[in-house]
């Protein structure tokens, strides 16, 4: 089971993915070489992943959020083919047997998406509801989730997020020549620049180069995907809100903060916020709703969704509870 200077590592990562294990040692008061060992640990055995994604706005897509009530019996096979499609980012089966997926496609009703098209004249589809990610809460230090144990102080992230570039300008679509780069940082997001040079076939400089231009403009993106349940966290639930619309910044970003929360947006629909938040059983679910949310003000209604089975992570796919790269499973 992965100890607190674990989730230290994981929490850093967050906060800054292709920081240097010598840097992230020097924050959480360990040496470079057990950073690189605690790391590479928890990535071979598929508790976490680093990957690097090309960002779905400089390509003109937007984010959906996908809800399908189908037949039971096609619940399986129908999860699992949407989570081999490059197009849906993340795959869960919530409870009553209905399935949750984010789907990259372009925005607008001008853009056709075949996918979209397809779901509803599904035999096996029974309802569906797609609403747009309006909005992504939250912050370089508060994107993803490490569980209330072990994670950093609020100093030791600045200190990692301190240099951490912060795009200026709208991304642009990364060309052609940069695919045999995007398709090793999909496999690695830390590769060296060393490696990422032998897979490309490009020198280190120019690696250099271009993944500081491609992060600068907000075009390459990094994922941090783990597994909560090897961490000791079992309950993962999706939080549907209804809130006044007045509300909806200060609300989304008051969950966005929680430590529960792995992610938070704005989303259209009868609801208005959707949030991912992740305990580790029943009671300390309870706890979470009773105490925190409960404390807020502005929600008018709520639903929940907890998760039974989750196939699909940013690229990751789940295979045997652990998270692996979609051509290894």
């Amino acid at each position: 089971m992965p100890d607190d200077l674990d989730r230290k590592i994981i929490h850093g990562l967050h906060c800054a993915p292709r920081v240097s294990f010598r840097r992230l040692g020097e924050v959480v008061g360990v040496s470079e070489q057990t950073v690189a060992r605690r790391y590479n640990a928890l990535r071979r055995s598929g508790v976490l992943r680093v990957v690097g994604l090309s960002n779905p706005a400089a390509h003109g897509q937007a984010e959906w959020i996908a809800r399908l009530r189908c037949r039971p019996d096609a619940v399986g096979p129908l999860a699992d083919s949407l989570a081999r499609r490059p197009e849906v980012a993340y795959v869960g089966v919530v409870s009553g047997g209905e399935i949750v997926c984010i789907i990259r496609s372009p925005a607008g009703t001008a853009r056709d998406d075949i996918l979209l098209r397809q779901l509803p004249r599904a035999a096996s589809v029974l309802d569906l509801s797609v609403d747009l990610v309006v909005h992504a809460f939250g912050s370089p230090d508060t994107a993803g989730w490490t569980g209330a144990e072990g994670s950093l102080t609020d100093d030791q992230v600045r200190r990692l997020t301190e240099d951490r570039p912060v795009p200026g300008r709208p991304p642009l679509a990364p060309g052609d020549e940069d695919l045999p780069l995007l398709e090793a940082l999909a496999e690695d997001g830390r590769a060296s620049h060393t490696r990422l040079a032998e897979l490309t076939g490009w020198s280190k400089p120019r690696v250099a180069r271009r993944l500081e231009a491609l992060e600068a403009t907000g075009s390459l993106t990094y994922d941090v995907d783990a597994m909560p349940e090897r961490l000791g966290y079992e309950l993962n639930a999706a939080l549907w809100l209804q809130v006044d619309l007045s509300q909806l910044h200060r609300i989304g970003e008051e969950i966005s903060r929680h430590v529960e929360c792995a992610c938070a947006f704005a989303v259209s629909g009868r609801h208005n916020i959707m949030a991912i938040v992740i305990c580790k059983d029943t009671p300390d679910f309870y706890r979470y709703l009773s105490s925190r949310v409960a404390r807020i003000e502005g929600i008018r209604g709520y639903e929940i969704s907890i998760r039974v089975r989750r196939l699909k992570q940013s690229v990751s796919l789940i295979h045997h509870g652990r998270l692996v790269h979609p051509t290894h499973a």
